[in-house]
């Protein structure tokens, strides 16, 4: 294998003591960017008992050790003794009671880095020892809870969903951690100590649906939200049916039926062309102009100053035109098949899929030609279907294409292969003051919506400076760009340019030859005529890193690399929607805003820092790759898989889905509802509560937990549950938690505070008091967290950021004068 072959962090050695998914899905993702990892478990074996094992330990070297026994200790410390990367997911404070304490293995070692994933912060009196379980946490996080519109309608509250997002979360921000660490290490020779709370993780994948704001708009509030609001103020029931549900979508982000039964999600409400594309091509965008559809040239302006009460491209559409367009859509769907269906939207360029299950995509043409499904032949299960990989750099990515099955080894096999590398050449030790692992990288942002900007608001808490470059005209509608900027946005300088005036183009030129790295969310078929692909910036700044994410992309080009999307098109293609709603007829929206799109901001994330880390190490620039369907595939990690002889694809799905068996769902108390995630395993310690100790003995289970459980307060068999180490945790919901854990903005990140903290801006430039959480997951001992300002207006910095690249104020305003740059899209910040 060349040089340029070589995968980016082949070299790195991990020792990876993981459990469960979190844990082993980091080292995971190291593998399969290259390193070398030791994958080690308890004398017993795996603590669970799964065949995605075989995915989240390939490419490891697996054995057993006896952290308790002397000689397993000793064989331990002798491994992590040659590792850079030690990883766990234990509750704080089990390593270091089992003799691997991390702070004193830094000590003598401070080019270590070691990275802890518990259940609930170190810092949080309340849970940090609770049992920690998946449903756990999303329970007592509010995951469950007031899950979206659709379920509140439908009233069923709290809802049960099998995605393990905290694990799916928590494992994104700390394997992007990890190597944004590994970089910094190659300029300080200083690793570091890492934790990452799953509870924290899960908040800041639902940063965009627990962002209050004083006075929102009633302009952006969808007819579902109108819907329940009018039933909370009226006393009414949530009751509507699905069937019900579906008349209060907008026509543009909805469920169709196609001639061939199969559905069809269409996702285009609020670019300024993919609706009207949309009806275009189903021969419906004369008829609705002519009877009557109005078009607001600018829809910044208050909408009590617009021509009309609706337009297309504005999202939501009022409940008339709601109505008449979806009623003439879902007529026409039924002309054609939904594969048909996808060719129109994808080569129109506009964003639509079917809805595929999770078993149909792990065998789809695209997916499996572009690399976004793999083939393991496991030491178990022989040929697998397993996700790929999540992150890549293009051009030394094909052997992640090929991974090896998880292979057993004896301890001295597992430290032989360790000393075959040899020592890293590390700067001596800067242990000097705090700085963060980007503190000098400038960033240009050209991205939009949620992922791309999410990840460059990412990659600023570590200090990376950013600027953010929108359109001198927007192409989205202001709830596309400024309710979601008031979290994506923040910590960024905004100028807004005209890419397509020989002048804006050379503010930007200058921009580029100004920063480090380029983050970009298209697919290529959009770059290139722009001017954008990374050979035009290479040419303008060479050695500048080019991050790319789109929405169906993988490590090779497949039918649909080019196709428009976004996080919802995934949810619908990778089968996320079918196992919510519960089958073909009833594909429901996984309720929270960003599902995937964060996870896949974390992304792009990890591959900026992998393509840093890279540069560092062989001065080669390689573009850093990753997409929403790549994401799509992590979330479902516990069954997206398949082999000869795999049980049916039967998890937990639909409506009516409590949990997992009569050990682990959902239950009634006596004043609400407790989710009891148990195992056969704890059946002898429902013996210590009086109440529940006929458990294990009771011929009807579910019955008689139903009935014992029905009778005790949910707070009481919280507590008790926990004492007596059974997983428990009553469902919060987002609300509660952000009132409980919010403060005054004090210019502090969260990261001491425990497993939830918010901040409220009393003087948003916004003009609303707005409550938002803070970037607070990411809790380095050596490295600073930098707390990021609130999102300012878009454009606020346009004239100080051409100041800083030597225009001055005269040929600003010519510039200003000729639309090739703007200082703002509205008069208001938040255009009501």
């Amino acid at each position: 294998m060349g040089n340029a072959k070589q995968l980016p962090l082949q070299g790195v050695n991990v020792i990876d003591f993981g459990q469960y998914i979190a844990g082993p899905a980091v080292a995971m993702i190291l593998a399969d960017l290259g390193a070398t990892v030791i994958h080690i478990d308890p004398p017993t074996g795996p603590l669970w008992d799964s065949p995605a094992n075989a995915t989240l330990n390939r490419n490891k070297l697996c054995m057993r050790l006896d952290l308790k026994s002397a000689d397993g200790l000793r064989q331990a410390r002798e491994l992590v003794a040659k590792a850079d990367v030690v990883i766990e997911n234990f509750r704080p404070g089990v390593m270091a009671g089992l003799g691997l304490n991390f702070s004193e293995l830094r000590r003598s070692r401070p080019e270590l880095i070691t990275l802890s994933i518990p259940g609930f912060a170190s810092n949080d009196e309340l849970r940090r020892e609770w049992r920690a379980t998946e449903a756990v946490i999303a329970s007592a996080s509010g995951v469950f809870t007031d899950m979206g519109q659709n379920r509140v309608l439908m009233g069923i509250n709290p809802s049960f969903s099998p995605l393990p997002l905290a694990s799916a979360y928590g494992t994104m921000l700390a394997v992007s951690a990890v190597v944004l660490a590994l970089q910094a290490r190659e300029k300080s020779g200083v690793g570091d100590e890492i934790e990452v709370p799953l509870s924290s993780a899960v908040m800041e994948g639902l940063s965009y649906n627990s962002i209050k704001i004083d006075g929102y708009p009633l302009r952006y509030k969808t007819l579902r939200e109108k819907e329940s609001e009018r039933r909370r103020a009226e006393n009414l029931p949530m009751n509507l049916s699905y069937e019900e549900l579906q008349e209060y979508l907008d026509p543009f982000y909805r469920t169709y039926e196609c001639a061939d039964g199969r559905k069809f999600y269409a996702v285009c409400p609020s670019h300024r062309d993919h609706a009207k594309r949309c009806l275009q091509a189903m021969g419906l965008y004369e008829e609705m102009l002519a009877a009557g559809l109005p078009k607001v040239d600018n829809p910044y302006l208050p909408i009590d100053q617009w021509e009309g009460d609706a337009s297309l491209g504005v999202y939501p559409l009022p409940a008339d035109w709601a109505a008449r367009i979806s009623a003439r859509m879902k007529e026409v769907f039924l002309t054609k098949t939904a594969a048909e269906w996808e060719v129109i939207f994808g080569e129109g360029r506009f964003p639509g899929a079917p809805h595929r299950s999770t078993q149909e995509w792990l065998h789809d043409e695209h997916s499996n030609t572009a690399g976004l499904v793999v083939e393991v032949t496991d030491r178990e299960y022989g040929l697998m279907k397993q996700p790929g990989p999540v992150a890549w750099l293009e051009g030394c990515a094909e052997p992640m294409l090929k991974p090896v099955s998880r292979r057993d080894v004896t301890f001295d096999e597992a430290l032989a292969t360790l000393q075959e590398r040899p020592t890293p050449t590390l700067p001596a030790p800067k242990l000097d003051g705090q700085s963060g692992w980007l503190d000098g990288v400038k960033i240009l942002d050209l991205t939009n919506v949620i992922a791309g900007p999410h990840s460059t608001s990412f990659l600023g808490r570590f200090g990376a400076d950013v600027i953010k470059l929108d359109p001198a005209v927007p192409n989205y509608d202001p709830w596309n760009t400024v309710v979601f900027g008031l979290s994506s946005a923040r910590g960024k300088e905004s100028i807004l340019v005209d890419l397509n005036t020989v002048a804006g183009r050379e503010v930007f030129n200058r921009l580029v030859r100004e920063v480090d790295v380029i983050v970009m969310n298209a697919p290529d078929r959009q770059l290139a005529p722009l001017g954008l692909d990374e050979a035009s910036l290479q040419a303008v700044n060479p050695g500048v890193i080019f991050c790319q994410l789109d929405c169906f992309g993988g490590p090779r080009r497949g039918p649909r690399t080019d196709y428009l999307g976004y996080d919802d098109l995934i949810q619908a293609t990778t089968g996320i929607m079918l196992r919510f709603g519960g089958g073909m007829q009833t594909p429901e929206e996984h309720a929270h805003v960003g599902t995937i799109d964060v996870m896949c901001g974390f992304a792009a994330a990890l591959g900026v820092a992998t393509a840093l880390y890279r540069k560092h190490r062989s001065g080669e620039a390689h573009r850093a790759r990753t997409s929403l369907a790549a994401l799509g595939n992590l979330v479902q990690i516990p069954f997206c898989y398949d082999y000869a002889g795999r049980g049916p694809f039967d998890e937990p799905s639909g409506r009516d889905a409590v949990g997992y068996s009569e050990l682990s769902r959902f239950y009634r108390t006596a004043d609400g509802w407790i989710y009891l995630d148990a195992d056969e395993s704890d059946l002898d310690k429902f013996g210590a509560i009086a109440e529940l100790a006929g458990v294990a003995s009771a011929t009807d289970r579910e019955a008689f937990l139903g009935q014992a459980i029905g009778r005790m307060s949910s707070a009481t068999l919280q507590e008790r549950l926990q004492a007596a180490n059974i997983a428990a945790a009553v469902p919060d919901n987002i609300d509660n938690l952000r009132q409980r854990y919010s403060r005054a903005a004090d210019g502090q990140p969260g990261t001491s505070i425990g497993s939830y903290a918010f901040s409220v801006y009393g003087d948003h430039p916004s003009g609303h008091r707005i409550t938002q959480l803070d970037p607070y997951a990411i809790r380095p001992r050596v490295s600073r967290i930098r707390a990021l300002p609130p999102a300012e207006k878009f454009g606020a910095s346009t004239r100080r950021v051409l100041e800083r690249l030597g225009y001055s104020a005269e040929q600003i305003r010519t510039l200003l004068d000729i639309g090739a740059i703007s200082e703002s899209w509205s008069d208001e910040y938040l255009p009501t």
